[in-house]
Order: C-alpha cells, then sequence, then structure tokens
C-alpha cells in the first residue's frame, strides 16, 4: 500500500507506525511550498491520502480534495497525532503486524 501525507513539517513517529501497519511506501509533503498548494501530485501508485487538518491551509485541503476524487483515491482527514489518524485508517482494515 501506498499513502501520501499531506501537512505538518514533521512526523514525528507516525511514519514508522504506519510501517508496522504494512505500509511501505510512505511519501510526505508539508504544503507549505507555492507549488504545493496550486498544482499538487501524487504518485500514481497512492492507493490513499492523508491530510493533516491542523497543519494545512483550506485552499490547499480543497485542491487535494478534488484531485483525490477526480482520481479516485480515498482521502482521510486527521489531526497530526497517532490516535486521531489510528481511528480514522480503521476502515481500511489496516492491523498492525
Amino acid at each position: 500500500m501506498s499513502i501520501m501525507l499531506v501537512g505538518a513539517d514533521h512526523l514525528g513517529n507516525i511514519e514508522k507506525k504506519l510501517q508496522t501497519l504494512g505500509i511501505h511506501a510512505i511519501h510526505h509533503v508539508t504544503g507549505r511550498n507555492v507549488s504545493d498548494r496550486k498544482r499538487f501530485k501524487f504518485p500514481l501508485s497512492t492507493t490513499l491520502i492523508v491530510i493533516f487538518i491542523d497543519y494545512i491551509n483550506h485552499t490547499t485541503a480543497k485542491n487535494i480534495k478534488q484531485l483525490a476524487k477526480s482520481q479516485g483515491v480515498p482521502l482521510v482527514f486527521a489531526n497530526r497525532s497517532w490516535s486521531s489518524l489510528q481511528d480514522k485508517l480503521v476502515d481500511f482494515n489496516l492491523k498492525e503486524l
């Protein structure tokens, strides 16, 4: 599974926790660069996009949401904490290895 994380300057232990769920293709974009806001692109192999809502502006989130919808990629909105993200990932049947 390939996942794109958008928002937050640093992921902390979130990346390691995702790896315990079997997600090894993790791409992170802070969303701070102008190019991230206007022409957001994600790898074709991306199967899930996570937006950290406490570290991204509304316009960027809206653009990413529209792009994900047009590409048919599921989108999750969460706070930048493992507990918040873990609650959102339950719908995807991801369990620790």
